[in-house]
């Protein structure tokens, strides 16, 4: 399976939009292409995409930004890639149907379909408010305090 850029750049923002957004604060595509990396125009077309699948809201103007558009517990993985990644989730197309229908059947029975339920079922598990636990952990490993 081979996820876009667009795709990693999408959980990426999302991951940071969480984090920052805690408090239910708005948050600029500025803000998010700084401290990502990532092109803000990139970022925006991205931002486009989200909102269009439901998952961010946006309030346009100086004190404008973007937020999710319900907590992060119920956002999963498989919703943010599927905004994203219109060729990730198609389903397989025919190969040997006309000539042999058979075999084409036992393979989208046996292996297309059996696939397709595995990556939708394991990535709608991962949960933004999953990954977002994790980044913290992360950034809080090797942070010790020391008292003498």
């Amino acid at each position: 399976m081979r996820i876009s850029a667009k795709g990693r750049y999408g959980l990426a923002a999302m991951v940071e939009l969480t984090w920052l957004s805690t408090n239910g604060k708005l948050i600029p595509v500025a803000v998010l292409s700084e401290n990502l990396g990532i092109s803000k125009i990139y970022l925006e077309q991205i931002f486009s995409m989200l909102k269009r699948g439901k998952l961010v809201t946006s309030v346009k103007g100086a004190q404008g930004g973007y937020r999710l558009s319900r907590p992060a517990s119920e956002i999963s993985v498989y919703d943010i890639l599927s905004a994203l990644e219109q060729m990730l989730f198609e389903p397989t197309e025919q190969s040997v149907e006309e000539k042999a229908p058979l075999i084409e059947s036992t393979l989208h029975e046996n292996v297309y379909n059996v696939l397709d339920g595995c990556v939708r079922d394991t990535l709608s598990k991962i949960k933004l408010s999953h990954l977002l636990d994790d980044y913290i952990a992360q950034k809080n490993k090797g942070n010790y305090m020391f008292y003498i």
